[in-house]
């Protein structure tokens, strides 16, 4: 009998605020033994929880429908603004036998085509971060409130001196213009009878920089005052309702936030303090009325990803006294976030916090040139810097409210402070736990996880230090890796929306996403960064199954293809980045000729494009595009007789002109082991050191290993001299670096961090396939120097999970498969007549060292005697 478990609404358990009509349920097929599989499903949606019974649902009823489908599956009943709905669904197996009915959820709409009614958009000058109020009235027992609300570019909700609820810098980052992020509220519990008072703090973000930087964040299409737009609903059991609106009847005043800068920091005078300005007790007379200001002209739309949290506090384990008055705290691990103060000082006295990820002569270094001086800071030395007056008042604590940094230092200064990392990210789940025998391999799964939470701030970044910027190259390298680790359904469909919302009319992306307009001339056009878009959508259905997404994006991507078909020249694909960073070229670009790696990722591009195409039923000639592009590649740089590919600008072998065109399947069959041979015979007589930058380290490895050079893949992960991760790791490194080198700009960039992806693919063996992980294939082909692996990742489908150990050459392997998941197990062999399995898993296959079972549900358990 089949069970339904871990039911959810758009990937989200209980969602409030869906801005859809149709949302898509899902659920993980549950049942003991082997084979087991769902041939029908029943949905019940009804208006309370005690009507989700066939006889009583209210509001849909699926009926039976025969179907394996377990995510994905659209609601085709009533959908209100503002309301919840229960659901629940029950399964059919093989046997054509029901199961019960699974627990019930619910999911409840936002305000859908109801808008914000009579709700303004309100701010008006002030001399700092401004303050909101409306003091409003309950007068009867509360059965529901929300509130609804986009404050820009960041708000701190408040509601009778409480916190409304635990998310910070929301709402999420957009392109303003097009589209602002609204974020529901469940404030039932937060009201009283009688007086109540609601408020906002408000900080700048992307919305209204100030800072000058070189990205042009300070002048954008919307760049503006910060203001706010909000609704509060209050239901009553009687079946009355009230609404408080943003208009000119809420108060306002500037704050205790002086100013407030994502790249400089937070100035906040404590002095100016107003205790209780969003409760009842205080006297707003004072204070100003609101202004009505001009709407963004983007879009309000609920905001459907996870918000940004405070996941962790970390104390520091180490503050040292550099000298008199100077102190510099070291958390022992590099991070993205802020810190929170606790100190007593006289009143006025100035506490300095200048974060950064290294010491340099006494000193927590945090420059960077592309944000400009301004605001009295002539020296353009004010990065990453908070300023905190005391208010002399006895014990007070402080933290940033409006920006985030990446550090691991802290240089403290004005008086001594007791202070806490606040580690800040988009809270989104892990998926996946690794182990190993080998402890490098796990000190990098921890370094890669590391730095890609430290850069999900509601768009994925290339460094929460220095640009904080959406750089898709950094996207297109990492996708893999990440999804593999995260549960990113929610945040990519998100940033994919962004990246739509950033094309230009003629198709062009930008190099970074969002932007402000800036990287459609400023470093482009570089092909290897916005042919993430077709590879994103790619790999949303390869790990998530999500055809709207797919459907949804279409027009787009076709217009984006379109633009980079129209400037191929000669079969070729102008790009001015190529492979960023590889080693000894610390200031940028590769030294080769950048149309062979742009060329090589618009050839996946299209491949990518015409999968999607054949998915959902649209026609296109991209199949012939990407041959065309594969015959201009390989006329220009393929040298037949050396069986290598080579620029006339290469200074010396290059083995990301090499792996890319193997990985992406562009080598002519005839030349393809000649060419991995190439590639492994280099590596070796660098004595297994790579030199690849961020375009081509990440098919470095699966490359070798796909072409029978796994050893040699190995020797260069566990590599401990310069450049390699080890060499990092033997600096301290804890997160991935930007450079090879030991003088890396930033140190939280995971582009050059992918070997992850090798270690969760090749050593530990596990391979989503395609299709919500449909299929998986399990083959442990990279497991010199190391004695077993364990990989468990919650998919869609449900827990997929690989363990081996090895002891001389008898291998034990275990591989557990979720109900709607077919696995190709794999098992390292000389011969089929080699392989035990339990149960009988039926006849193995015996090819290339490997036997191989096609298996279902169930766990699954095999001995080689000859791996």
């Amino acid at each position: 009998m089949l069970t339904p478990r871990s039911l959810r609404t758009e990937y989200a358990v209980r969602p409030i605020g869906l801005d859809v009509t149709r949302p898509r349920f899902s659920w993980v097929a549950a049942a003991p033994g082997h084979g087991a599989t769902q041939t029908a499903y029943q949905i019940l949606v009804a208006s309370t929880p005690e009507l989700l019974t066939p006889e009583s649902a209210d509001v849909w009823d699926s009926g039976k429908v025969a179907s394996a489908r377990t995510f994905g599956v659209e609601y085709d009943g009533a959908a209100a603004p503002r309301t919840r709905y229960h659901w629940t669904v029950r399964l059919w197996d093989g046997d054509d036998q029901a199961g019960d009915w699974a627990a019930g959820e619910y999911f409840e709409t936002g305000l859908l085509d109801e808008g914000f009614a009579g709700a303004q958009w309100i701010g008006g000058e002030t001399d700092s971060a401004p303050l909101l109020r409306r003091g409003f009235t309950v007068n009867g027992s509360v059965r529901r409130a929300r509130l609804y609300a986009s404050g820009l570019g960041y708000a701190n909700l408040r509601l009778n001196g409480q916190a409304v609820g635990d998310a910070v810098l929301d709402p999420g980052f957009t392109a303003y213009d097009k589209t602002v992020l609204y974020v529901t509220h469940d404030v039932t519990e937060l009201l009283r009878a009688g007086a109540n008072v609601v408020g906002a703090e408000l900080g700048r973000g992307f919305f209204g920089m100030a800072s000058v930087n070189v990205w042009r964040w300070h002048a954008t299409p919307w760049t503006a005052d910060p203001r706010l737009i909000a609704r509060l609903v209050v239901e009553y059991d009687d079946g009355r309702a009230d609404e408080v609106v943003t208009d000119q009847t809420w108060r306002i005043t500037g704050g205790p936030t002086l100013s407030d800068s994502l790249y400089t920091g937070e100035t906040y005078d404590a002095r100016r303090a107003l205790p209780g300005w969003d409760t009842t007790v205080l006297d707003d007379s004072s204070w100003a009325n609101a202004e009505v200001v001009e709407a963004p002209r983007g879009r309000l739309v609920g905001q459907a990803h996870e918000p940004i949290r405070v996941t962790e506090t970390v104390d520091p384990v180490e503050v040292t006294e550099v000298r008199p008055g100077v102190w510099i705290a070291d958390f022992g691990r590099t991070d993205a976030g802020w810190t929170r103060i606790t100190l007593t000082a006289p009143a006025g006295t100035t506490v300095t916090l200048t974060h950064g990820e290294t010491v340099a002569d006494g000193n927590v270094v945090a420059e960077n040139i592309n944000v400009i001086a301004q605001n009295g800071h002539v020296d353009g030395e004010r990065i990453q810097r908070d300023e905190y007056i005391a208010a002399g008042t006895g014990v007070e604590t402080w933290e940033s409210r409006f920006s985030y940094k990446g550090f691991r230092y802290v240089q403290i200064e004005g008086a001594a402070v007791q202070i806490q990392l606040r580690v800040v990210h988009s809270d989104v789940a892990s998926v996946t736990d690794f182990s190993s025998t080998q402890a490098t391999y796990e000190v990098l799964e921890r370094m890669m996880r590391r730095t890609v939470l430290a850069n999900l701030h509601g768009i994925p970044t290339d460094t929460p230090f220095y640009e904080k910027n959406g750089w898709t190259g950094d996207a297109q390298v990492g996708t893999p890796t990440m999804l593999a680790t995260l549960d990113l359904a929610r945040f990519f469909t998100k940033w994919l929306g962004d990246i739509r919302d950033s094309q230009a009319e003629s198709g062009q992306l930008p190099v970074i996403v969002p932007t402000s307009g800036w990287g459609f001339e400023e470093l482009a056009p570089a092909t290897e960064w916005p042919t993430v878009y077709p590879f994103l959508l790619r790999e949303m259905y390869r790990w998530y199954g999500d055809e709207r997404l797919l459907r949804e994006h279409w027009d787009s991507l076709t217009r984006y293809l379109a633009w980079e078909l129209g400037r191929v020249e000669d079969g070729l694909s102008l790009s001015v980045l190529g492979d960023w960073l590889p080693p000894g070229h610390w200031h940028g670009p590769a030294p080769e000729d950048h149309r062979l790696t742009g060329t090589a990722y618009l050839y996946r591009a299209l491949v990518a494009a015409a999968e999607i195409g054949e998915l959902i039923g649209q026609p296109n000639d991209y199949r012939k595009d990407a041959a065309n592009l594969a015959d201009g590649l390989n006329r220009a740089f393929l040298d037949r007789e050396a069986g290598r590919y080579r620029t006339a600008e290469d200074p010396d072998y290059r083995q990301t002109s090499n792996a890319l065109p193997l990985a992406f399947g562009m080598v002519p069959e005839e030349l393809a082991d000649r060419v991995a041979a190439g590639l492994a015979a280099d590596v070796e007589a660098r004595g297994f050191h790579l030199n690849t930058g961020a375009m081509g380290v990440g098919v470095l490895l699966p490359t070798l290993t796909a072409y029978g050079y796994g050893d040699v893949a190995t020797k260069v992960a566990l590599q401990r001299t310069y450049p390699s991760w080890g060499y990092w790791i033997d600096l301290g490194a804890d997160t991935m670096w930007e450079w090879w080198e030991e003088n890396s700009r930033s140190r939280n960039h995971y582009f050059q961090g992918t070997v992850v992806q090798w270690i969760f693919e090749n050593v530990a063996g596990l391979r989503v396939v395609d299709a919500g992980s449909e299929r998986i294939v399990v083959r442990p082909d990279a497991r010199a120097e190391v004695d077993s692996a364990t990989i468990r990742t919650e998919t869609i489908r449900g827990t997929v999970a690989v363990s081996w150990q090895q002891t001389g050459s008898t291998l034990e392997l275990e591989v557990q498969v979720p109900v709607g998941t077919t696995a190709e197990v794999q098992v390292p062999s000389a011969q089929a007549a080699d392989v035990a399995a339990v149960p009988q898993a039926g006849e193995g296959t015996h090819t290339d060292g490997y036997t191989s079972y096609t298996v279902g549900a169930g766990t699954w358990s095999f001995t080689s005697r000859s791996a």
